[in-house]
């Protein structure tokens, strides 16, 4: 047998400056599912995490609530890890970012870059607002768009056109924090040498270590030319100060992913039996994997790793990398109570009920996973209650009753049996590799055998016959010994229903090597309901709840708060026009013949249009509104024909498409009446 792995797992560290939402929690069961089943087959598995805790929108959160930053993280916390254990996200330990433990580590590493030259120190000009005395990140910025014209817009891209720039090419820029007209200003920064380890980023990204897709994704942005990163920022800041750089702070994605070693650390500090550096050090033969969302890709599989490196640590084992959620199809939004936090779901549903739903979707890939609450109730429904309990429910009874609850020792099907033994090493595989879609598909594979056999066998028919009673008892004994292996296999992602059919079989908690063998002559304890049917009235009440949420986050204004996927956002009215300049606007009908998402764009999608005598190439930035872009092919819309060619970084954009709504995934392409024609002016 071969000797048990040492393993140390993180997740990506939950900002604390906010709730979490059911997007969230994607990342966080998906990890914990896997750490349950290493440590199910005896694995020595550790899994830390802790608040991403520093940076300027913390400190002006603590400063608008009248609190000290401190006291905002720690009510943060508490309520982030409220959420996580009700979740039955299981941490070995969930710390902060703003511990001494990752001060000193964060000072150190960056003592190590420092002294082996790979910091540099150069000027760099700045917006600076002059009333808070601080200089602005670009998401502090706001003004008109110097392409389209647009107003409100942040100071690195416009979401009307799709723009990227430099926060100083705005018109009539803004401070977001005061409304204040920012002033340039010069600072001395400091820059981490990422050029310093092309070499070694080209290796370790092709190692192994990412999912091809990311890897891919990697080897464009090594291919372009790795620039230097950034790290510092200036007082007021809430974060660490550089080690003999007074009023410097060292910027929050510094200090973040070192996060995750001092919450090891600490974990370490309270546990004797640890060994920091077998975990972290430079030779050390243990595994040490991350889990992330893929917008954060470029942190982790360069930064990071070449930040380690260069500090003399080891490099993960594995970065593993998942997609978004999206419910019923489109982004989380408020308006239409799909922006859900953990709380509000926690407050109607078993967190059980998700978690199988999340691991009967998630695959080993990048790809984005729909939460489709109709589906949802019905898989919970049919798969939990209608096939895994059913089978309990449906013996229990007849074993109580026909034999004082003793599991006789006998297997009334051998074969059956026999293939559920069989299917072990497949699920394992399928658990080990990420593929929580795979292992379900093949545990309820084995439910359905199961409750077929049983149909078949029918022992509430037999027990009515004369003689017969001794087949039910064997009947029902194999039926909850087929139900005890369903649990192993399921106990890493169902936690609470394995404990309740602990307690029913009255067995030691089950780990997977169990599964080779069945319980006989044994006696059960009383049959009480393991899972209740999911009510799709308390769906809608989770969905109605978190539309109450968005009112409550409404500002004094009315307007909700700027707060994410999906919010709601108050248009201003542009400047007036003349009826001539209006009058210049060609507005054509035009029919979409092609619809598709544009490769590294995150917003925008290429649209081939008819316009009667010829066809034109539009980028639109309705993506996030049409995930499925092909539905929109063979659709009439409306365009600006005589709008000037503009060259965008992947292509020539000739026109644009008229779309009206506040955003996000509420945006709706303008179409015209029924009976247009492709090419005609509409006036």
């Amino acid at each position: 047998m071969s000797e048990p792995r040492k393993i140390l797992v993180t997740s990506a560290l939950p900002y604390a400056n906010g709730s979490i939402h059911l997007g969230h929690m994607l990342e966080y069961i998906q990890t914990d599912m896997w750490v349950r089943f290493q440590k199910h087959r005896g694995n020595q598995c550790i899994y830390v995490c802790a608040d991403d805790a520093h940076g300027s929108a913390i400190m002006l959160r603590a400063e608008k609530e009248g609190i000290t930053p401190e006291q905002l993280i720690a009510n943060v916390q508490a309520e982030h890890s409220a959420d996580f254990a009700e979740f039955l996200v299981d941490f070995d330990n969930f710390h902060s970012t703003h511990s001494e433990e990752n001060r000193e580590l964060s000072s150190q590493i960056y003592r190590k870059l420092r002294d082996a030259g790979h910091i540099a120190t150069r000027s760099i000009t700045q917006y600076f607002d002059p009333e808070k005395k601080m200089f602005l990140a670009d998401r502090f910025i706001k003004g008109t768009c110097p392409k389209c014209g647009t107003q409100d817009q942040y100071g690195d891209n416009c979401e009307k056109c799709g723009a990227t720039y430099a926060p100083t090419d705005l018109k009539d820029p803004k401070s977001a924090i005061s409304g204040a007209t920012p002033v340039l200003k010069d600072s001395q920064h400091f820059f981490f040498k990422l050029p310093d380890f092309q070499q070694m980023l080209q290796t370790w990204t092709r190692s192994g270590t990412l999912q091809d897709a990311v890897a891919n994704k990697i080897a464009e942005w090594l291919d372009a030319g790795l620039q230097q990163w950034d790290i510092s920022r200036d007082a007021p800041y809430f974060g660490f100060e550089i080690p003999d750089e007074p009023g410097k702070y060292f910027y929050v994605w510094l200090d973040a992913p070192i996060g995750y070693m001092a919450s090891f650390k600490n974990l370490c500090e309270r546990t004797p039996a640890l060994d920091f550096d077998a975990f972290w050090g430079k030779d050390s033969t243990a595994e040490l994997y991350h889990f992330i969302g893929k917008d954060i890709v470029n942190f982790h599989a360069l930064f990071w790793p070449a930040m380690l490196e260069g500090s003399g640590y080891r490099k993960p084992t594995g970065i593993n990398v998942h997609g978004y959620l999206t419910v019923n199809g489109q982004k989380m939004s408020k308006s239409r109570g799909t922006f859900i936090k953990a709380r509000t779901y926690l407050d109607h549903l078993s967190p059980e009920y998700l978690r199988y739903y999340y691991a009967s979707k998630l695959g080993r890939g990048v790809d984005d996973l729909d939460l489709n609450l109709e589906d949802f109730v019905q898989k919970v429904n049919s798969d939990l209650v209608g096939k895994v309990v059913n089978i309990a429910s449906r013996c229990a009874g007849f074993i109580h009753k026909g034999n004082a609850g003793v599991l006789v020792a006998k297997n009334a099907a051998p074969e059956l049996t026999e293939a559920f033994l069989a299917a072990a090493p497949s699920i394992a595989d399928a658990y080990e590799a990420r593929d929580f879609a795979r292992a379900m598909r093949e545990i309820m594979g084995l439910a359905d055998r199961a409750n077929a056999w049983i149909a078949d066998k029918a022992p509430w028919s037999l027990n009515k016959q004369e003689g017969k009673q001794d087949e039910v008892q064997a009947i029902c004994a194999t039926g909850i010994n087929l139900f005890r292996q369903l649990v192993i296999f399921l106990k890493p992602v169902l936690p609470l229903l394995a404990t309740d059919a602990e307690a029913f079989l009255n067995v030691a908690p089950l780990t997977w090597n169990d599964h080779a063998t069945l319980l006989a002559d044994h006696q059960l304890n009383e049959f009480k309901p393991l899972m209740t049917r999911i009510d799709p009235v308390k769906v809608q009440a989770m969905s109605d709840a978190s539309k109450e949420d968005l009112a409550a986050s409404q500002t004094d204004t009315g307007q909700a708060a700027p707060a994410g996927n999906g919010e709601l956002a108050k248009d201003p009215l542009s400047p007036e026009i003349e009826f001539d300049t209006f009058a210049a606007v060609d507005l054509r009908v035009a029919l979409i013949l092609k619809a598709e998402a544009v490769e590294g764009a995150d917003k925008l999608l290429r649209l081939t249009l008819d316009i009667g005598d010829e066809q034109r190439n539009v980028f639109s930035g309705i993506k996030s509104a049409y995930p499925d872009p092909a539905k929109l092919e063979g659709r009439l819309t409306m365009m600006i024909a005589n709008l000037k060619p503009r060259k965008m970084r992947f292509g020539i954009s000739e026109g644009m498409v008229m779309a009206a709504g506040p955003g996000g995934e509420e945006i709706y392409l303008l179409s015209p009446d029924s009976g247009a024609k492709p090419g005609q002016r509409i006036k």
